[in-house]
């Protein structure tokens, strides 16, 4: 196996400069970078472990949100009462990954960082990953690609986005709070995932040496109008074939507020916009539902063996719309 060095950040100033060097990762669980250094994807030179820093308390934000630190566990976010009471959409998409073992040690900043579960990507006796090893070609293209994107890919990569606390996220308007050797600064969740492009190795805006400090959600108006909905092969430790993260604020039975986030679909977390401009001032009625998921995933490219996800997709929204709105 590839050898690298250790050492635990004392303060994050301390984890910050270690960072510095070439080859440097953060481990927090490691749930995901020791499977990827196990396979010979990632190589680090040094891992800094961050257990120690003060970043795993869950409090509540003078203006009503709430800020999650990232070393906090999933199982921990998932559970504390003000995540369960004001932001279920969290709770279930936290509670719907992986299995109970790894929530228990997975931390919500590396959730965040999870890289792709693409079958070319994770095994390395595959040569063309873009994602991988740059400029080496996609083997999913013309491979079986059934799980893979029909959003916002580009020609280099059509991976998909493994993360269901990351769609939650982006239907909650979450900001991550980074801090790097320029100091701290504050990302939109959409902004924070990249589309591919021609550089899908860069999967995140982060820059080098930046360290995820927490996310900050703001005040909900969505409460438990919200459902996280999530299709999958099996129903034990399985990623989304497709997911839907919907969260509405009603009046009188017509939509005042909406918020569409799909997973399983793109590289990123796949915000519906359109979708939830077409669905305010309207009420949930079954033709403005259907209009709205054609608009979710309108402009869809799918590939050789996931052409389904393009209905399947429709159908989440549409489904997961009505059991947020108590339709169903």
């Amino acid at each position: 196996m590839h050898p690298f060095s250790y050492e635990r950040a004392r303060d994050i100033d301390h984890a910050i400069r270690l960072a510095a060097a070439p080859g440097t990762r953060f481990i927090g669980g490691g749930t995901n970078l020791l499977d990827l250094y196990k396979s010979g994807i990632e190589r680090p030179v040094l891992l800094v472990d961050v257990n120690h820093l003060p970043l795993a308390d869950i409090v509540e934000l003078p203006d009503g949100g709430l800020r999650i630190g990232a070393l906090a566990t999933n199982t921990a976010a998932a559970g504390h009462p003000l995540v369960r009471q004001r932001y279920p959409l969290l709770t279930a998409a936290l509670l719907s990954g992986a299995s109970t073992q790894l929530r228990n040690m997975a931390t919500v900043g590396g959730n965040l960082l999870q890289r792709t579960r693409c079958y070319y990507f994770t095994d390395p006796t595959f040569t063309h990953c873009n994602k991988r090893t740059p400029g080496s070609g996609c083997a999913a293209m013309d491979g079986y690609n059934r799980i893979h994107a029909i959003l916002g890919a580009s020609d280099a990569c059509i991976a998909v986005h493994p993360s269901d606390m990351a769609v939650a996220l982006c239907a909650l308007d979450a900001t991550i709070r980074v801090q790097g050797p320029q100091g701290e600064r504050s990302i939109g969740i959409s902004d924070f995932h990249r589309l591919p492009g021609d550089t899908p190795h860069i999967d995140t805006t982060l820059a080098e040496g930046e360290l995820i400090l927490s996310v900050d959600l703001p005040p909900s108006p969505f409460g438990t109008r919200a459902h996280y909905l999530k299709l999958r092969d099996r129903a034990s430790f399985a990623f989304a074939l497709v997911s839907v993260a919907a969260a509405l604020d009603l009046q009188d039975g017509t939509v005042r507020d909406v918020r569409i986030a799909l997973g399983g679909v793109a590289h990123k977390p796949w915000r519906a916009d359109d979708a939830e401009a077409l669905l305010r001032g309207q009420p949930l009625s079954a033709q403005v539902l259907q209009q709205a998921a054609a608009l979710a995933v309108a402009g869809a490219r799918p590939y050789r063996h996931n052409g389904f996800k393009v209905a399947l997709a429709q159908r989440a929204v549409v489904r997961a719309l009505q059991l947020a709105g108590g339709k169903a």
